[in-house]
C-alpha cells in the first residue's frame, strides 16, 4: 500500500509539509478500505476528526490534492507506447441534505407519498479526462474539473427569458467561455500539456461535438475523435455532412461485440463510409473561427434488432483516414471511450462516494478526489491483469502482500515469484471470483472486494507477529 501511495503523492506541493503527511495517511486508509465511511477507514476518533479537519482545510483544494497524481500519470504516458487516448466525461454526484444549498441544488423531486415534502437533491459535476494506451491499460487522470450549479449555470439558464413562445436567446451565439461547456476546452489543454501533443487523441461522446474544441485542439497540435449531434455546414457551405455523406459509397462492414437484451455478447455487423472534407463553424461564429479539414466516419447497423436500438455512429476527427482497416482502428479507439464510463462506476459503487456525508462543496470535492486517486488504483489493476498478465508482481504488491497470496494459494514456502496476473486472480477470488472456465476475467468489483479482505488479513498478520513473533 505504502508504495503506490508514496508514487502518486509525491509531486504534491502543499503549504505546510504536515498537510503532505497526512494526505498520504488518509490516501492510504480509505485505499485499504474502499467503499467504507471515514471513521470506518481511518479506525478512532483522534484519526477520524484529523481527516475531517483536513478536508475543510481552506489551504488543501482538489489541484493540490490531485497534482502527484498527475504528475505520475505524466512519468506513465512517456513510458507508454503509440497513440494515447484521452477520453473526456462528465458525471454527477447527486446528495441528500436538510440544507442544500451549502453543496448547490441540482433537482427537486415530487415527494412520493401524499403529505410528504419534495425531495430537493444538491451535488457536484465532475468532468474528467482518463489516458489509456490504445490496448485499454488506465495510465491516469490527466484533467479534472469540478463544479456547482450554484457558481456557474447551464445553458439552460443562459436561454433568459421566453418571448412568442420562443428563447429569446440564441445559445449558438453565446460565448463557449460563458457555457459549462468551457470545461472540454480547459480539460484538453491541461490534457495536453503531460504528453507531446501529436501522439494524444482526444475522444469524447456527443456532449463534445463543440466546434471551439476542434480549432482549439488544431491550435495546441494535437488530435480529436468525437461522435456528432449536429449536422454541420460543409463543402463549400452549400451542402451538410449528412448529405454529402449519402452520396459516398460503403467502403466496406466491420464486425463488433454488443450485448443483447438479456446482457449476452452477440456480434453485430456495422457498415462503414468514411470521407475527408471541410467543415464550417455554426453560423454566427464564421468570422471568428475557420473552417477545418476534417474526415467524418459514419458506422451503422442494417434493420432493427430486437429489445435493443441499432447501432449508428457518427464520428469526426482530424486524423487521416484513407482505408477501411484506418476506419476499423479509428471505430476501435472510439469504443475505448467507455473505459470512462467503467472508471466513473467504480468511483460510485466501489468508492461509495455519494454515500459521503461531508455538508459542503468544497469539503465534498476534496474527498472525491482522493477517491478518483484510488478508483483509478483499482480500475488499473483490473485492466493489467488483461493487457499487461506478465508483468512483475513486485510492482503491483509488497512483499508481505506476496508472501500472504502465496499462503492463501497454497504455496506457503516462497515458490518462485509468478507473474501479476495469478496474484491478481488470488485477490479477485479473495472478492468472490469463481475462476471457473466459463468465466471472463475478473472485473473491477471482485478485485476492490479482494483488495479490501487483503487488507484484513495483513493486518491480522502484522498483529500475530508481535504475539507470536516472526
Amino acid at each position: 500500500m505504502e508504495g503506490w501511495v508514496e508514487r502518486e503523492v509525491e509531486g504534491c506541493e502543499f503549504p505546510d509539509q504536515r498537510l503532505k503527511a497526512r494526505f498520504v495517511r488518509v490516501l492510504g486508509c480509505l485505499g485499504e478500505k474502499i467503499g467504507a465511511t471515514l471513521p470506518s477507514a481511518c479506525q478512532d476518533w483522534a484519526a477520524t476528526k484529523a481527516a475531517y479537519r483536513f478536508f475543510d482545510n481552506p489551504r488543501v483544494d482538489e489541484s493540490i490534492l490531485l497534482a502527484g497524481h498527475f504528475a505520475a500519470t505524466k512519468s506513465r504516458m512517456a513510458m507508454a507506447k503509440g497513440p494515447i487516448l484521452v477520453l473526456h466525461d462528465t458525471t454527477e454526484f447527486s446528495f441528500q441534505r436538510e440544507r442544500p444549498e451549502a453543496i448547490g441544488k441540482t433537482r427537486t423531486l415530487p415527494a412520493s407519498r401524499i403529505g410528504q415534502k419534495p425531495i430537493t437533491k444538491c451535488g457536484l459535476l465532475m468532468h474528467s479526462s482518463l489516458a489509456v494506451t490504445t490496448a485499454g491499460k488506465p495510465l491516469g487522470l490527466t484533467a479534472i474539473k469540478f463544479w456547482t450549479r450554484k457558481k456557474f449555470k447551464g445553458t439552460n439558464a443562459l436561454k433568459g427569458g421566453v418571448a412568442g413562445g420562443k428563447h429569446s436567446v440564441n445559445t449558438t451565439r453565446i460565448p463557449i467561455e460563458e457555457k459549462e461547456s468551457v470545461r472540454w476546452l480547459e480539460n484538453l489543454e491541461q490534457s495536453t500539456r503531460l504528453a507531446s501533443p501529436d501522439r494524444l487523441v482526444h475522444i469524447g461522446d456527443r456532449e463534445s461535438d463543440i466546434y471551439e474544441l476542434f480549432c482549439l485542439a488544431k491550435e495546441q497540435q494535437t488530435h480529436f475523435l468525437v461522435r456528432t449531434c449536429v449536422d454541420r455546414r460543409a463543402g463549400t457551405g452549400a451542402t451538410t455532412i449528412a448529405r454529402k455523406m449519402e452520396r459516398e459509397p460503403i467502403q466496406g462492414t466491420h464486425v463488433v461485440e454488443v450485448l443483447d437484451a438479456k446482457g449476452r455478447p452477440i456480434e453485430v455487423e456495422l457498415q462503414l463510409r468514411f470521407s475527408p472534407m471541410t467543415v464550417h463553424p455554426p453560423i454566427g461564429k464564421h468570422k471568428k473561427y475557420p473552417p477545418l479539414s476534417l474526415t467524418v466516419i459514419h458506422a451503422w447497423e442494417r434493420g432493427k434488432p430486437e429489445g435493443r436500438k441499432a447501432i449508428c455512429w457518427k464520428l469526426l476527427t482530424d486524423l487521416p483516414v484513407e482505408s477501411l482497416d484506418a476506419a476499423v482502428e479509428k471505430l476501435g479507439w472510439y469504443a475505448q471511450r467507455w473505459k470512462i464510463e467503467t472508471f466513473h462506476k467504480v468511483l460510485k459503487s466501489g468508492c461509495r462516494a455519494e454515500d459521503a456525508r461531508l455538508r459542503t462543496a468544497e469539503r465534498l470535492t476534496n474527498l472525491i478526489a482522493v477517491f478518483c486517486i484510488i478508483a483509478w488504483r483499482v480500475f488499473w489493476l483490473t485492466m493489467v491483469n488483461r493487457t499487461n498478465p506478465k508483468s512483475s508482481a513486485d510492482k503491483v504488491f509488497t512483499e508481505t502482500e506476496i508472501a500472504i497470496m502465496n499462503h492463501i494459494s497454497g504455496d506457503p514456502e516462497q515458490p518462485p515469484l509468478k507473474n501479476v496476473a495469478h496474484y491478481l486472480i488470488v485477490v479477485a477470488k479473495l472478492g468472490g471470483y469463481l475462476a471457473r472456465k466459463s468465466d471472463g476475467p475478473p472485473g473491477n468489483i471482485v478485485i476492490w472486494r479482494g483488495l479490501s479482505r487483503l487488507t484484513d488479513i495483513h493486518l491480522g498478520v502484522e498483529i500475530g507477529k508481535r504475539f507470536v513473533g516472526n
